[in-house]
């Protein structure tokens, strides 16, 4: 089923553990649910051996979780922190990543991610015996400003972001793709 909805955006997970450890990971099951209030929607797999990962078991001991998108740029480091590390692992250390202090929430935000959503849990669903699903409010949206188009209408070149996303297996991903428009069509009440 996974391998049939694609491409699939990665939403590059920042969380910090009660006691102040850091966390990242990357999940390929999210996406944006709507605009008001802005939420979004994590699907977040269990380790099969330890049960709850690091980032669910954050996100639900704090409350707190940052959503940073991954450009090509990145893209090798967000692999390095997909690795099932002990949970006193940092892995934004491991991947030499650098940080910025978020202003709504306490976990940081990868440097170099060009849209970084701050996030507040609004509700933590089991879906099944191994996997979840978090719903976020976004309290803070950071976009880097080479990427606004229009920044007074908030249009964002989306192209320009590069971001990468997830396709089949566990190694496949894309960047860019070929792009087409489609007006929408109006029902003609008239009819």
């Amino acid at each position: 089923m996974v391998s049939t909805v694609t491409p699939r955006p990665i939403a590059w997970v920042t969380t910090q553990s009660p006691d102040g450890a850091l966390n990242a990971a990357p999940y390929s099951f999210f996406n944006a649910m709507g605009p008001n209030p802005p939420t979004l929607a994590l699907g977040l797999m269990h380790d099969p051996a330890r049960g709850r990962k690091d980032t669910a078991r954050n996100i639900l001991d704090t409350g707190e979780f940052v959503v940073n998108l991954v450009p090509r740029a990145l893209a090798e480091a967000m692999n390095v922190t997909a690795i099932d590390a002990p949970a006193q692992i940092d892995e934004l250390a491991l991947a030499g990543l650098s940080t910025l202090p978020s202003t709504k929430v306490r976990p940081p935000r990868i440097d170099g991610s060009p849209v970084q959503f701050e996030c507040s849990l609004l509700s933590g669903v089991a879906t099944g015996p191994k996997q979840m699903v978090v719903l976020g409010r976004i309290e803070a949206i950071h976009i880097a400003d080479d990427k606004m188009l229009d920044p007074a209408r908030n249009y964002v070149d989306t192209r320009g972001l590069d971001l990468v996303a997830r396709l089949e297996g566990s190694q496949w991903y894309q960047q860019g793709g070929e792009r087409f428009e489609m007006s929408r069509p109006v029902f003609d009440k008239d009819r």
